[in-house]
This record gives structure tokens, sequence and C-alpha cells, in this order.
């Protein structure tokens, strides 16, 4: 039987302390039926710990104060883990940004903080499921994916919230649920792989982020870009660039540039700011002005469903 106490804990900060921004690049969607936001603003989530499901929430009580609720197999793994999650281990001291649009979202968003969820294969299942496709299949594909083969939520998670499957259970999923889903056998074979290894790819969180992308993209299927999404969020990496995105250059060089660049020049122009490149890019995401002109219709989603 799962218990279903409650385990909770007050975190207070010496600086300032965002706990929506912190928790938000885990969201995969609107209807991520692993993250929910209350009417109250609070922040519920669910994650699969070492020791098993746990669903969890975050309530921002100042802006120096969070408070966390968890409850599940998991919930005392969660807690304490809880300050890293909403970014307590980051340091942006180094930080100095000198375009002006960097400089105000910097001093507008002191409680940026990148946080690390310790979950590799949680981040990294989502992110193989958005190579090459539009967000909204991708994201259409975990919420099947994580209803259909996920544990029930324990403790009084809002209604339909899901646990992410172990990767016990991912590596277990049949090819034609994954085709059900709406991924194709590329994408379905590197999630089952990875989660072949899975026990290995955990331990990447204890390692410099430059070696655990080098062994994460040791595995076939996983490239820069996946390594670099998987990495901002399972090990909170500031500096993590989504080399390979299809809109991030033209965003960054019509953003900071005024025109357009590709992936070599984003690449070139974000060299001074390592190791801060993925926090220049969540902070002009958070800034409002982040902008890519359109110049031609989208391109159609891709439904592998009937193929």
């Amino acid at each position: 039987m799962l218990s279903l106490d409650l385990v909770a804990t007050t975190i207070v900060a010496s600086h300032p302390l965002d706990a929506a921004a912190a928790l938000a690049p885990a969201r995969r969607g609107p209807y991520d039926p692993c993250f929910h936001v209350a009417a109250d603003g609070s922040i519920w989530r669910t994650s699969h710990m070492p020791a098993g499901p746990v669903t969890f929430r975050i309530t921002q009580v100042d802006a120096r104060t969070v408070r966390c609720q968890a409850w599940g197999p998991g919930a005392q793994e969660l807690v304490a883990h809880a300050p890293a999650l909403l970014g307590m281990e980051d340091d942006p001291s180094t930080f100095t940004p000198t375009h002006p649009l960097l400089v105000e979202a910097h001093r507008q968003h002191p409680g940026l903080r990148i946080g690390r969820t310790h979950r590799v294969l949680e981040a990294l299942v989502p992110a193989v499921l958005e190579q090459r496709v539009h967000s909204v299949a991708a994201y259409a594909s975990w919420r099947r994916l994580v209803t259909r083969f996920g544990e029930k939520a324990p403790g009084p998670a809002p209604d339909g919230m899901r646990v992410p499957p172990s990767a016990q259970v991912w590596r277990r999923i049949p090819s034609w649920e994954f085709h059900r889903a709406n991924v194709d056998p590329a994408r379905s074979r590197t999630i089952v792989r990875a989660a072949q290894v899975a026990d290995s790819v955990e331990r990447l969180v204890h390692l410099d982020p430059a070696e655990a992308a080098t062994r994460l993209m040791s595995v076939p299927g996983i490239g820069v870009w996946t390594a670099a999404e998987t990495l901002q969020r399972a090990i909170g990496d500031p500096d993590a660039l989504s080399v390979g995105d299809y809109h991030l250059a033209g965003i960054v060089g019509w953003s900071l540039l005024g025109r357009s660049i590709d992936d070599a020049e984003m690449v070139t122009y974000l060299e001074p700011m390592r190791p801060h490149r993925y926090r220049v890019i969540r902070l002009l995401m958070a800034s409002g002005r982040a902008v890519k002109p359109k110049f031609g219709p989208r391109t159609p989603i891709a439904d592998h469903r009937f193929h």
C-alpha cells in the first residue's frame, strides 16, 4: 500500500525566489498530466523518485519563502531535494550581461533561478518526443503515454494527474502503443534504449555538465539538442544551449541583434556569456520581448499513426 502521509518543509532563501519560474521548464504543454497550476497559484507536480512515486505541491508564500508539501513513497526524498528543485543551488553571481534587454530582464526577474530535478529519464523522454516535431504533437504524445502507462498520482492530487512511468515501464511499452501515441520508430527506439540504461543515465547528475552531455549523447538517437534540453532540467545546467532548435537561433538573432542568424552565429554570439547561455535564453523568454518574425505558413503537424 502506498504511504500517503504528508511530508512538508518551508524554504526561506536569502534572495528573491520565484518558484513558478524554476518549475516552468518541467511543464510539457498546457495539459501535462504531471503538472497542474491551481486557482490559488500553487503548483502541483508528480515525479518518480528512487523510493517511488510522489505528488508534491509548491506554494509561494512571499518573495523569499516557498512551502513544499509531498505525498507518496518518494515524499521524503522529494522534500530533501526541494531546495535544488527551486534553484537554490544555482549561482547567477558571475552573470554580467551587457545587452540592454538582458540587463533589464535580469533586473526585473531577480528570483529567476535554474532548478534541477535530479531525474534524468523524466527530462529525457519528453525531450526525445519533441525531436523534429511540433511542440503540440510532442505534448499530445507525452500526455497519451503518461496517462496510459503512468500511475495514479498519490495523495490529494488534482483529478487526472499521473506519475511518469518508471524506466521499467518505458522499456516494456510495445511499439504499437508508441505508434498510437504518434511517435515514430526512431524516437520510440531512443526512449527504450535510454530506459534500458536508466541506472547509468540517472548517475549523470553527479558529473560535470560537459561530461554528462558527452555520456548522454553516447546513447544512439540522442544528440546535442536533446542532451541540452535534458540537462537544463535534470541538473540545472545554466549553460546548456539548445543548438539545433528550429526557432531558437532566430529568436536570439531578432531579439538581440535585430536580424536573422543561424545556429553557428548564435553559438559565436553567445560564447562570451558562458557559463550562462541557457540563463540568457530563460531571461530572454521571461522578458516578454523575445521576437521572431513570421515569413511563411506554419509547417504541417506530422501524424505517424496512419503510416
